[in-house]
């Protein structure tokens, strides 16, 4: 069942839905008008309570206007309390005390001294804190789902007496045959029957050159189609398509990478459960075993209570977060996006890094480095330029424009094409007149050459072919009057990386790795360029996450990547790194640090950052550390009142916050 609430919102399947997991924001039973107000609501409502704490307190110093304060302070137990109650009371259901329950217990027990304001403090931070890691945890699921959105949803189904039926992609069984229009999203991975064709694979291997497909050759779900329209025979369902199994890998890469946790969720439950212990041993048996009264300023419920209120750990919980997030704001200063401050822990303890090599290390870009004839003079080069380019105008694949860029540095005029004809998949050709004379032209593969040339001339033309391949370069070839003309292309390196390659192997002793679906030679040529430590070729998805599996058990492993085909590999390494200007909307949810403008010359200065980041984290807890016990044996004791235990808590607040503050600098 599909629902579609009005034309500016995209249908919702109402399966995926509730299989995915979605958010209520995503419901497809609420409107548009009103689903965004579902987002992000936690942490707006922290937000909002911010606002109402910080007004209170300024309007608690104006007897006239006190009233107004207490209001407000109402309204921040609400939005913030409230939720936090019923936590409580959750957890308490199932036997279980954390820092949830002490923060909960605390902050209300303080309004029962009159101490309202420091516990509202106390819920705000504390709430403020879960629901950025909420947020930031639903966002980095959002890959799933995008994943779904790569093929279409519907397919031209081929019926017997010819006639075409559009229907779903879930309807169609295995043995269908489906239409695949010039330009269409291949829908099911499917067998040609009829028709050839060239076709983007960028969402397996990586690389934005097309591929020809022909007859009896399968084509992968989500495969762009070039020029040509084929015929296709289904031969997996949707469940089982190509796309499915990129998902799948997805979401065992995700279930299966490391899970970090810092040294406060593991002592959570402890410190939570001795603090309200001690707190109600000390209420209960010391008039007993004493002189002290249960009730008054110098009681043991008095003191009890300010020792919970000291030892709530505010500190302790903003300690970590505003460090970390003090980081993230300046990498996004920088244009790096982390999707969560512990991803700074992480990329701190890698000492390996994997780079894909299309749209990471290179920019994806043909680029053509020279022209060449083939057993004969090459006194006409700029003839061949010119014909080569007006053949290829009317194309957009990587080939085409980099022959037509090659024409236009060198200010070379085009002309025109008579008797164009276009071999999909293969090559063009035309009659081109450039001097006086019209010309026979042809562009193409060496394979389209190699069918209109004789039988002396093939040898050498395949020869050269397979030498220009094994130097790590693509090659087009023209054949003009009867003379064969050799266009070589390499993919051109991204500019800075040579530099910034150096710099992780020198200064942070990084182990470098590339895991490209490229060819072996041309993989051989980028690493031996770059001084790569090792490389990997001919790769598809699954062979990259094998890869980065094994490596990552036997080290912390970075993964940098672009594309559909990186995203397996991303979600499993260490730490995935995506670029985010060229990268595929899948990389860039799977990974965990996103290059906003491809900066890759930024990397070592987020190691330094990663690195900075662990010291102030470090430095933080002792201080938090500090704060708490400074105020929690006096408070037991009775040398302290409330109001100093609650100066003694919050100046170990200021200090951790001033000293975190320090990350913000570039």
């Amino acid at each position: 069942m599909v629902a579609t609430l009005n034309n500016r919102v995209s249908p919702y399947i109402f399966d995926d839905y509730f299989n995915k997991g979605q958010t209520s924001a995503n419901s497809p039973f609420v409107t548009a008008s009103s689903r965004w107000m579902g987002k992000d609501l936690p942490l707006r409502a922290s937000l909002i309570a911010a606002l109402f704490l910080a007004t209170a307190f300024a309007l608690s110093f104006f007897p006239t206007v006190k009233p107004a304060s207490g209001i407000l302070l109402v309204a921040v137990y609400f939005l913030v309390g409230i939720p936090s109650l019923i936590d409580a009371v959750r957890d308490l259901a199932a036997f279980e005390i954390n820092i949830d329950v002490l923060m909960t217990f605390a902050a209300f027990s303080s309004v029962l001294l009159g101490s309202g304001m420091e516990g509202a403090l106390l819920l705000v931070l504390f709430e403020t804190s879960s629901a950025l890691e909420k947020t930031v945890t639903r966002k980095a699921q959002g890959a799933i789902s995008r994943l779904h959105r790569l093929s279409p949803g519907s397919a031209h189904v081929v019926k017997e007496d010819g006639t075409l039926l559009e229907r779903s992609v879930k309807d169609i069984t295995v043995g269908t045959q489906i239409l695949v229009r010039a330009g269409e999203v291949v829908p099911l991975d499917g067998t040609i029957i009829s028709g050839t064709t060239q076709v983007s694979l960028m969402h397996l291997t990586g690389e934005n050159v097309p591929v020809t497909k022909k007859p009896g050759e399968e084509i992968p779900a989500g495969a762009t189609n070039g020029e040509g329209s084929v015929t296709l025979q289904v031969t997996r369902t949707d469940d089982n398509s190509t796309v499915a199994r990129i998902i799948k890998l997805v979401t065992q890469a995700r279930e299966a990478r490391p899970r970090l946790q810092c040294w406060f969720d593991r002592i959570s439950r402890g410190y939570a459960t001795s603090i309200i212990s001690i707190s109600l041993l000390f209420a209960l048996i010391v008039p007993l075993i004493g002189h002290t009264r249960y009730f008054g300023p110098t009681g043991s419920i008095y003191r009890a209570l300010t020792f919970l209120i000291a030892a709530s750990p505010c500190a302790l919980i903003i300690a970590i977060p505003i460090a970390y997030l003090s980081a993230v704001s300046v990498c996004a200063r920088r244009g790096i996006i982390l999707k969560g401050g512990i991803t700074l822990d992480a990329l701190a303890g890698c000492s390996a890094i994997a780079f894909d090599k299309t749209g990471t290390l290179t920019l994806g870009k043909l680029s053509c480095t020279g022209i060449e004839p083939l057993q004969h003079s090459g006194t006409d080069e700029k003839e061949a330029v010119i014909v080569a380019a007006a053949l290829e105008r009317g194309a957009v694949h990587p080939v085409a424009r980099a022959i037509i860029a090659y024409a236009e540095e060198r200010h070379l005029d085009g002309v025109a094409v008579d008797d164009f004809k276009a071999t999909a998949g293969y090559g063009v050709e035309g009659m081109i007149t450039v001097g006086t004379e019209p010309i026979k032209s042809y562009i193409g593969s060496p394979e389209f050459i190699t069918e209109k040339l004789p039988q002396e001339a093939k040898r050498p033309l395949e020869e050269r072919s397979e030498e220009v391949r094994a130097a790590g370069e693509l090659l087009a070839v023209a054949l003009i009057s009867e003379k064969i003309w050799i266009f070589r292309f390499r993919d051109t390196l991204r500019p800075q990386i040579a530099h910034t390659i150096e710099v992780l192997k020198e200064k942070h002793r990084w182990k470098l790795l590339m895991l490209t679906g490229d060819h072996p030679a041309s993989a051989r040529r980028i690493a031996n360029n770059l001084k790569i430590d090792e490389y990997y070729a001919n790769l598809r998805p699954e062979d990259k996450l094998t890869h980065v599996s094994l490596l990552a058990e036997k080290q912390r492993l970075a993964m940098v990547g672009d594309g559909i085909n990186d995203a397996p590999a991303l979600a499993r390494a260490t730490v995935g790194i995506c670029m985010g200007k060229v990268g595929s909307t899948t990389a860039v949810d799977a990974a965990d640090v996103i290059l906003l403008h491809d900066n890759l010359e930024r990397l070592p200065w987020l190691l330094d950052k990663a690195g900075q980041t662990q010291r102030v984290v470090r430095q933080n807890l002792a201080f938090a550390a500090a704060a708490i016990l400074g105020a929690t044996i006096p408070a037991l004791m009775g040398l302290i009142p409330l109001w100093l235990a609650v100066v003694l808590h919050e100046g170990g607040t200021i200090v951790v916050g001033l000293n975190a503050l320090r990350l913000v600098r570039k």
